[in-house]
């Protein structure tokens, strides 16, 4: 489980360091930083895939997703004695993520580029990253370094061995020095990363492939755009768990039960509601309802991740399903670790009832994202 999230130089997200509980709520105001807290994660799970760089050039590139303010806020502009002004930079431009656990911590620094003749000029690069085992960065426990292009693995004798020198600017070592023999440590915690989960906006419109019959083959994990439902609803039926299945859907909607009907290997949902003479074929039901049984196959996965990041999972749903929704977050929550970013207060009141919710309020003070009654979590960034 991750205990420790930081982030800093990241839009709005100068300076934020997050405790972490099995079950995270994350609320605010618009413009408060969710949905850039929630991006930040997600850049996280992209460094594990390979993809740190491209992600960051979709969103417009370093320059535009930097923190725009001035490296630091003085407390006489806290105050309002002075107003927010541009000051000398002290330290590099830089973009900083991390995260800790109990057994491993990892944190990359991404920057600007050296000039030179390359037509790629524009692209941040990858300047240190670093893997240590338990919660806090240190000179003992640091067992992967990369500096540049240079990247050095910690052997079990304790003595430092070089891994690659020619390590390209936009490659992570988690992706090039994760060896079963000599990174055999990076090669676990690229795995888990890898393993980490994202769900927002599922499509529910007319033409959403959630509302079509699709090939059915076994689904322990259902797709980011819920294409595949029908067969990840049945795959939880067939080697998770029928009856947390069926008790979901009749929490929601009482009285009310889905089947899942194949015709030539395509694979359909279809739903008995209470007073009805037939069932509805997925393509009649109302958006609110789909998004529902969306989130329940993502939630009652056979195969549930380390981490699970819901963001505004309330779209569209009726205020009378959030109840229900909080319940079966709980629920997932007992076997996987869930964030979730709400908009919906009754869902976060719903969430922030149970003892093993650890409720996140984020606000915007000067620009900068604050989070409200946050203690200072111990962390240790990688020197460049």
């Amino acid at each position: 489980m991750i205990n420790t999230l930081a982030i800093a130089g990241y839009r709005s997200l100068r300076d934020v360091r997050l405790a972490l509980g099995s079950l995270n709520v994350v609320t605010g105001a618009n413009g408060s930083g969710k949905s850039s807290l929630y991006r930040a994660i997600r850049l996280l799970a992209e460094v594990a895939q390979g993809r740190i760089i491209p992600s960051l050039a979709r969103e417009g590139g370093l320059s535009s997703t930097l923190w725009a303010g001035p490296e630091t806020i003085a407390r006489s502009v806290k105050q309002g004695i002075h107003a927010v002004e541009g000051t000398r930079r002290k330290n590099p431009v830089s973009l900083r993520l991390g995260f800790s656990g109990d057994d491993y911590g990892y944190a990359i620094d991404i920057g600007l580029p050296v000039p030179d003749s390359t037509m790629f000029g524009s692209d941040p690069v990858i300047k240190t990253e670093s893997v240590w085992t338990g919660e806090k960065l240190g000179r003992s426990n640091e067992f992967a370094s990369r500096h540049g292009p240079s990247a050095r693995i910690r052997g079990a004798s304790g003595t430092w061995q070089q891994a690659m020198t020619t390590l390209q600017p936009f490659d992570s070592m988690m992706t090039h020095c994760a060896d079963p023999r000599q990174g055999a440590e990076l090669l676990v915690l690229r795995e888990r990363m890898r393993d980490w989960r994202f769900y927002d906006h599922f499509r529910t419109d007319r033409d959403a492939l959630a509302r079509k019959p699709q090939v059915g083959t076994r689904t322990p994990v259902m797709a980011g755009d819920g294409g595949d439902l029908a067969a990840a609803l049945q795959t939880i039926r067939e080697i998770g768990s029928a009856t947390e299945l069926s008790d979901t859907i009749d929490d929601a909607f009482p009285g009310s039960s889905i089947e899942i009907t194949a015709n030539d290997g395509f694979f359909e949902v279809v739903m008995q509601q209470h007073g009805l003479l037939r069932p509805l074929r997925s393509a009649e039901l109302s958006d609110g309802t789909l998004r529902y049984l969306l989130l329940t196959a993502a939630l009652l996965s056979p195969r549930p991740p380390r981490l699970m990041v819901l963001n505004e999972p309330e779209t569209s749903l009726h205020p009378d399903l959030l109840a229900p929704l909080a319940r079966l977050i709980a629920l997932a929550s007992s076997r996987t670790q869930i964030i979730v970013v709400t908009h919906a207060q009754p869902l976060a009141d719903e969430l922030a009832s149970l003892a093993s919710c650890r409720g996140i309020r984020l606000e915007k003070q000067f620009g900068e994202t604050i989070i409200e009654d946050n203690e200072r979590v111990p962390w240790e960034w990688p020197a460049r």
